[in-house]
């Protein structure tokens, strides 16, 4: 709008006056500052006041003394001494007139018969007619804007035009606006105001008398503006208005730019107040402009980004012009960019080295007020150059890299700067035209290199540029281009498309003139370790060029070892963990068994040895001596190596295949070394810090589970949760803090006394409960030595309770220690007098060795629990061991049994399949003289059997009293009362039956985990007597209804009879569709071998078997008929064979037809069985002579018990 250059706008200062109503400051003015403000002090003199106080009558008084003297006063009085009221009238009828029209500037209310221009009419007019003539101006004017939809034009009128009547027509137009506020609001005269030449001027006259709406008239005219205001004439004199507006009120310019950014147009607007409102800072400060250009290109407002981008896009494409905003910023820029450019060489001597500077270089020292101003200059004009598209000139390239080239302090700002000019390079390499500027270049990325390890020490930061240039000279080594864009954008926090072909002649320079791959790993390994090193510590680090050095091989390629700052660096880590140490192990563990090459298999890293491993767990739970001193290492760090170990051990079984093909065997760390590492303790601890460890809880759990399942077991969670629990913190909290802490030696020398000390020795348990498992450490050998003194006679019940508890709670911390010496404690005092000590290798290759134990064990319920535990665990340990062994040894020996066989087709092949087949049957060997040796141990003795113990008696209930096998011993529950209270041991609560219990638990457990175990049990056999036990006691043991067809057919016939017993147990215990089919094909099979078997082999077959006929009628009553029928066949062929020896056999056969046909008739009428004892007494008297009259007359019995027991079942 240089239309209105010559013309005197409203001071801020008059502004503020007419604000605030300041009366003193008014009178202050010159007369052509208080011209401009006369129709708003007219009006404030006039009119009645709202405000009556006494201060206000004298300020009114001062304000008409001030106006009296204003010749101009009387013609705006003239002007307010109209009627409004009828004017407003016929200005709304204009507008009704001319909306019907249809917008033609016809025939006129307010204005009719202009003789001569509007100018001339204007000057001969009265008042209300100067009034009539502006507000249909002014109404045509806004008419216009409401149908031109957003175009602009410039309305050509000879009233807002004449410079002579330019203060008339202003007073006209804010007396008319504050006359006519409904019919003029000052939002739409605003925007009227803009398409009329000094509109710009009017605006401000218009705002300055109504100061009030100054906001509201800049927020209506941001809202209509154009997104893109240098884009046309109309968002020029928009923008140009508002700043103006902005001048008059300063205060309010960044209020206006907000708003600018809200709305998202005018951005030029936006720029132009913040170069016009500078404010007084210190020089190092970040400049507005810096600030506030930043914030919208690096905010997380994707829309402001975008739109503000495009203004940057859209300038450019214009001829370069002095009055754009745009040229306006960027010269602003880069005179602030110059400013800060160092002036003079540096005289810093870096490390005092004695290192000077080339006289020649050019290089000077930046100084430390202005790095952070020249970071932010950085980042800005990457924002522009990568995100809105800025073309820097000639000029702001060689300037820019004259600021990136220089050399700053060594403190924590100027690594930053160091690190956003080196990314700033990469982002935009075109920087780098000339041959001077990529020397200059190439002269300042050696400094960098010479000056890295001087500034990290000197600035104190752990990131420092140094593993940025290593990480960028790997990524270009390995040509990972991407990876060096995401570096290069997460240093620079924005997201920039750099183009990977862009970055070809950075990484010449890089890999052939600064950083070879062997000066790479060289310097690399002599990089210090990050000191605490965990994810607090953010940025660039040495670990990360480690990890990308051992991904592509480079230490094992130069023969470069890289072992020695691996494990320091593992042994600085503390919680939270940092997030590269997982994939760096893993990457270590990766070069140390895969070659870099085939050609040269033997360039591989070293491991960590065995005694660096040892002293990182020295201090570690498992002994008394380090709980006292100070932990060296980190939990994080064993923790740490602890994954490495597991993981390496597992890669090294993964790899044994590519391994022997290449004729290498890296070394394994020794079980004596596993032995001493506290695993279970460790993991444990990570399970409380779950958080800080991120994801290394799980992969150590898995890492357990597939080559530790012995430290995996179920039941040991579940005991963890009750050692870990609430109510177990609770009960610590009770414990006082003075109270008593017995020693080892005194929990000892209790041990030793008893029985006598048996209350001392409670004490100090019940006080050990109190402690949690990591402080029960210490005492373990203490309780686990004194073990077999419990076995004792007259040791309360309570101490091998809580003794138990104790080991179980030991048990989640340090099971594999706390086994060996369990066991060893536990030996039988004959070999304690030999002084033989287990291994856990021992207990790992035979895990019977805990079957082993002192004799007494399997009557003491509370150690047999311990005993069961450990044997379960070592026969899941002897799995893994097993397989271990056979990957470890397997590849080898069939390479070198493929060597050896050369020429010989299918050769190599027969090892593995029989190795793998005799693992498999020493497993189940192994597994099925536990399960033997265990049911053994529920037989009862020979001195259980004379206080009555029976293992009968838990299917007592359920199989009810059977007629000539009811036993004392087999009574039920209420039935046995007399005989509890006379010998209690034979009670269900009796120490065999408690392990009996325990051990069909272990069992239980044993048949789900692999149901062949059961099968191979049972194609075994086992004693008759634990049928009732085992049938009873194992609820998984329904699956041998599976195998029980294939049992029948075995040829043996022991095992078929064994599975008849079994089979009339389960039906009983399982009365279920498939327990029928069975017991049918089961009768169907008797009957055929009744038919092939030898008179001497029949009655040894089915004297055991006809009982069994009993349990099969009482589960099934449908089979009273096939069962009948077998009975009388087989009674019939017995009878053939004896019809010469005894006269009665013929009536016995008679008596075997009445009993199948009428079965209620031979039973007495009192419901008894009168009938039965005559044919066992006659057997009695005849068995001797024939087992084939045994056989009839035990068929007639088992007769009648099936008769008996299904009257009792009615």
């Amino acid at each position: 709008m240089a239309d209105s250059a010559g013309l005197q706008f409203v001071s801020s200062y008059a502004f503020e006056a007419m604000q605030k109503v300041d009366v003193s400051r008014l009178a202050a003015l010159s007369d052509p500052e208080l011209r401009l403000l006369l129709p708003c002090l007219v009006r404030m003199a006039l009119c009645a006041p709202a405000d009556q106080s006494q201060s206000w009558a004298q300020d009114k008084k001062l304000i008409l003394r001030l106006l009296s003297g204003v010749e101009a006063v009387n013609s705006i009085v003239a002007l307010l001494s109209v009627d409004f009221h009828a004017l407003e009238q016929d200005a709304r009828k204009e507008q009704q007139l001319r909306h019907k029209a249809g917008g033609s500037n016809g025939e006129s209310i307010l204005v009719s018969q202009l003789q001569h221009g509007l100018t001339l009419e204007f000057e001969h007019s009265d008042p209300l007619r100067r009034l009539r003539l502006t507000l249909s101006e002014l109404l045509a004017i806004m008419n216009k804007v409401v149908d031109s939809n957003g175009e602009f034009f410039l309305k050509s009128s000879e009233l807002f035009e004449s410079p002579v009547y330019l203060d008339e027509v202003a007073d006209v137009l804010c007396i008319l606006q504050a006359e006519l506020p409904s019919l003029l609001p000052i939002v739409d005269v605003a925007e009227a105001l803009l398409h009329v030449r000094n509109g710009d001027w009017f605006l401000c006259l218009l705002v300055a008398n109504v100061p009030d709406s100054f906001n509201e008239v800049c927020r209506g005219l941001i809202k209509n503006g154009e997104r893109q205001d240098e884009e046309s004439v109309g968002g020029r004199r928009r923008t140009e208005a508002l700043r103006q507006l902005c001048q008059m009120n300063p205060s309010q310019a960044l209020n206006i730019r907000a708003m600018v950014v809200e709305e998202c147009h005018l951005p030029g607007l936006g720029v132009a107040l913040t170069l016009d409102y500078r404010p007084d800072t210190p020089d190092e400060a970040v400049s507005p402009l810096v600030s506030y250009v930043s914030g919208l290109l690096l905010g997380t407002n994707s829309k402001v980004r975008t739109w503000f981008s495009m203004f940057i896009r859209n300038g450019q494409q214009r001829k370069r012009e002095s009055s754009s905003v745009l040229w306006q910023m960027r010269r602003q820029l880069l005179l602030e960019l110059v400013a800060i450019l160092p002036r003079s060489r540096s005289t810093h001597v870096p490390n005092n080295s004695g290192m000077e500077e080339e006289p020649g270089s050019g290089y000077s020292g930046l100084r430390e007020e202005h790095v952070v101003k020249a970071s932010a200059l950085l980042r800005l004009y990457c924002a522009l150059m990568g995100i809105a598209g800025l073309r820097p000139t000639d000029e702001e390239a060689e300037q820019l890299l004259q600021l990136m080239t220089s050399r700053p302090p060594a403190t924590p700002a100027g690594v930053r700067f160091v690190s956003l000019s080196f990314c700033k390079l990469l982002a935009f390499p075109t920087l780098v035209s000339t041959p001077e500027q990529e020397q200059l270049m190439v002269m300042w990325l050696s400094w960098m290199i010479k000056e890295e390890e001087y500034f990290e020490s000197a600035a104190g930061v752990s990131a420092s540029f140094g593993e940025m240039l290593l990480l960028v000279a790997m990524y270009f080594h390995s040509n990972q281009l991407s990876s060096i864009i995401e570096l290069v954008c997460s240093t620079l926090g924005m997201k920039i498309a750099i183009k990977p072909s862009s970055l070809s002649k950075m990484k010449t320079i890089f890999t052939q003139e600064i950083f070879t791959e062997q000066v790479v790993t060289a310097h690399a390994v002599r990089v210090a370790v990050t000191n605490n090193l965990s994810a607090t510590i953010t940025g660039f680090l040495p670990i990360h060029c480690i990890y990308q050095l051992l991904r592509s091989r480079a230490f094992t390629k130069h023969k470069v070892s890289i072992k020695d700052w691996i494990y320091r660096q593992l042994s600085e880590t503390t919680t939270p963990m940092h997030t590269q140490l997982i994939p760096l192990i893993d990457a270590y563990i990766n070069s140390i068994l895969t070659p870099a090459s085939k050609a040269n298999p033997e360039a591989t890293n070293q491991p960590i040895t065995e005694q660096e491993i040892l002293n990182v767990f020295r201090s570690a739970a498992g002994g008394e001596g380090s709980r006292g001193g100070r932990q060296r290492y980190s939990i994080t760090t064993q923790l740490l190596i602890l994954y490495y170990i597991l993981s390496y051990e597992e890669n090294l079984l993964a790899s044994t295949k590519q391994l022997a093909m290449m004729q290498r065997k890296p070394k394994s760390y020794s079980a004596a070394l596993m032995d001493q590492i506290p695993i279970k303790y460790l993991v444990t601890q990570a399970q409380g810090l779950q958080q800080e460890l991120g994801g290394l809880h799980s992969a150590l759990l898995r890492l357990l589970a597939t080559n530790y399942p012995h430290l995996c077991l179920v039941e040991d969670w579940v005991c963890e949760e009750e050692v870990t629990g609430t109510l177990p913190l609770l009960r610590k909290m009770m414990l006082p803090s003075n109270t008593c802490r017995y020693t080892q030696s005194q929990l000892h020398q209790a041990f030793q006394k008893l029985p006598s000390s048996s209350p001392r020795l409670m004490r100090i348990l019940e006080h050990l409960t109190l402690l949690s498992p990591g402080d029960l450490i210490p005492y373990a050998e203490a309780l686990t030595a004194s073990m077999a003194l419990l076995l004792e006679p007259a040791v309360p019940r309570r101490i091998l309770q809580t003794l138990n508890k104790l080991w179980m709670g030991l048990n989640t911390v340090m099971p594999r220690r706390l086994w060996v010496m369990t066991v060893n404690a536990l030996q039988p005092s004959a070999k304690l007098l030999h002084q033989q000590k287990y291994t856990q290798n021992d207990l790992m290759v035979d895990p019977l060795i805990v079957l082993r134990c002192d004799q007494r064990v399997y009557r003491c319920p509370p150690l047999m629990d311990i005993v069961l535990h450990m044997l379960n665990g070592y026969l899941l340990a002897s799995k893994a061991y097993l397989h271990c062994h056979l990957k470890e040894t397997a590849d080898f020996d069939r390479q070198t049994q493929t060597v050896s066989n050369l020429g010989v087709p299918g050769q190599p092949e027969t090892p593995e399949v029989t190795r793998e087949e005799l693992k498999n049957a020493l497993l189940s060997a192994q597994d099925s003289a536990a399960v033997q040796l265990l049911l053994e141990v529920c037989l009862p003795t020979s001195k259980e059997q004379q206080l009555g113990a029976n293992t009968e008696s838990l299917l007592s209930s359920i199989r009810g009293s059977v007629p000539g096998k009811s036993k004392q011993g087999s009574l039920g529950p209420r039935a046995r009362g007399g005989v509890e209270d006379a010998e209690p041991e034979a009670g269900l609560l009796s120490d065999l039956r408690e392990v009996q219990c325990l051990i069909c638990c272990l069992l239980h457990q044993m048949f789900i985990a692999d149901p062949n175990i059961a099968k191979l049990v049972h194609f075994q056999g086992y004693p008759q007597a634990l049928l009732p036990l085992t049938v009873a006691g194992i609820p998984s043991i329904h699956i041998c209804l599976d195998f029980i067809p294939e049992l029948l057919a075995q040829p043996q016939l022991e095992k078929q009879i064994f599975a008849i017993q079994l089979l009339s147990y389960l039906c009983t215990q399982y009365a279920l569709p498939k327990s029928l089919s069975v017991a049918r094909l089961a009768i169907s099979v008797m009957g055929t071998l009744l038919t092939v078997l030898t008179r001497a082999k029949r009655f040894c077959f089915f004297m055991p078997i006809l009982p069994c006929l009993v349990s099969f009628c009482q589960a099934f009553p449908p089979l009273y008929d096939d069962v009948a029928g077998l009975l009388v066949q087989v009674g019939q062929v017995c009878a053939s064979d004896v019809a010469t020896k005894a006269r009665d056999i013929d009536p016995l056969i008679t008596r075997l037809q009445y009993l199948k046909e009428k079965p209620r008739g031979a039973v007495a009428p009192g419901g008894g069985s009168s009938k039965l004892t005559l044919p066992q007494r006659m057997a009695e008297e005849l068995g001797g002579a024939d087992p084939d009259v045994q056989l009839c007359y035990c068929v007639e019995a088992t007769f009648m018990d099936i008769i008996t027991s299904t009257l009792h079942g009615l």
